[in-house]
């Protein structure tokens, strides 16, 4: 099997609902580049995400179906993706829809302009996708408001959108980064410890088609308190490197 260009890493969780239609945008969205995959792995869902995804890895030869037995959090499904995934470069989005797979394009030009302008193809270098316009519930949009600004308080990651999903970066680069439960919420903070380079550029946002969040109101700042201060630990330990002022490149 030939290496395809790039690997979309899709986490679900009982997501039955939205399997088809968030498949065929993606598979349109990456066809310009002729060889790409999508990994998709199911985080032991109790609906009919497993039928959903086999139906349709049926019809669609780029798919491939991890399963985790019991669910292991969105993190687990993340990292399993990754180490799976044969492409240099990986794109994560959620599997709720929400995440416009037309915004990849965006994401993998911005990635080659700034490899560009950096004058180093070997930097680490993350995209993020910033909603401008979010469709969530004024629940959501507050619980992830208040656990952006405490992370961003404690760990000055300077990311104007810490919690959407789709980013770009190279495997290996997530690969070295300190593997542990809820690190989705601080990839960032952890691609700058490593002497990272991090841009946000503007993505749509869409209402969910169908099902439900698997996260509360408070969740997202109250279950990954824990996992924050561990982070600060890790960040004030980073090693300290003259990478940027040998390359000649800014990575901050």
């Amino acid at each position: 099997m030939s290496q395809p260009v790039l690997s979309a890493v899709v986490p679900v969780l009982n997501e039955a609902g939205n399997i088809d239609r968030l498949l065929a945008e993606l598979a349109h969205a990456l066809a310009p580049l002729k060889d790409f995959e999508i990994v998709y792995v199911n985080d032991g869902s109790t609906d009919g995400t497993a039928n959903a995804l086999a139906v349709a890895r049926a019809r669609l030869p780029q798919l491939r179906v991890l399963s985790h037995r019991e669910t292991r959090g969105q993190s687990a499904a993340i990292m399993s993706g990754v180490r799976a995934a044969r492409a240099e470069w990986i794109v994560t989005l959620d599997g709720d829809g929400q995440n416009d797979p037309a915004d990849i394009a965006l994401l993998l030009r911005t990635c080659e302009a700034e490899l560009k302008r950096l004058g180093d193809p070997d930097a680490v270098l993350m995209i993020c996708g910033r909603r401008a316009n979010r469709r969530d519930s004024l629940s959501k949009r507050l619980s992830s408001r208040m656990a952006a600004s405490a992370r961003s308080a404690l760990l000055g990651d300077r990311t104007p959108d810490t919690g959407c999903s789709l980013k770009l970066f190279r495997r290996r680069d997530f690969l070295a980064l300190p593997q542990f439960d809820h690190m989705h919420r601080f990839l960032t903070a952890l691609a700058r410890r490593a002497d990272g380079r991090v841009v946000s550029v503007d993505v749509n946002h869409r209402p969910r088609a169908s099902g439900k969040s698997n996260y509360g109101v408070f969740d997202r700042l109250w279950v990954g308190i824990v996992d924050l201060f561990g982070v600060m630990w890790l960040m004030r330990r980073a090693p300290k490197t003259e990478l940027g002022k040998e390359s000649g490149t800014e990575r901050s």
